[in-house]
């Protein structure tokens, strides 16, 4: 089984809010961002909509660092 908390691209981890049953009621930093489709279009088939990517692999980075914390939910 894959772990939900692992980015699929790079295997780092992918801080989402919603895989750590910790934070689960947070809102993720995905939330706030726009991923390209050309982004999870180069993910092969089976590893899309299975795990979330971090944010350097979903390359987000520089929309992070400009927007304000997200709110939680």
């Amino acid at each position: 089984m894959t772990d939900p908390q692992r980015c699929p691209a790079c295997g780092g981890r992918n801080d989402c809010t919603l895989a750590d049953p910790r934070r689960a009621t947070e809102a993720c930093w995905c939330y706030g961002v726009t991923i390209a489709p050309a982004v999870l279009a180069a993910l092969p088939a089976e590893q899309r909509n299975s795990r979330c990517l971090c944010p350097r692999c979903a390359q987000v980075l520089a929309q992070l660092d400009a927007a304000p914390p997200a709110p939680n939910r």
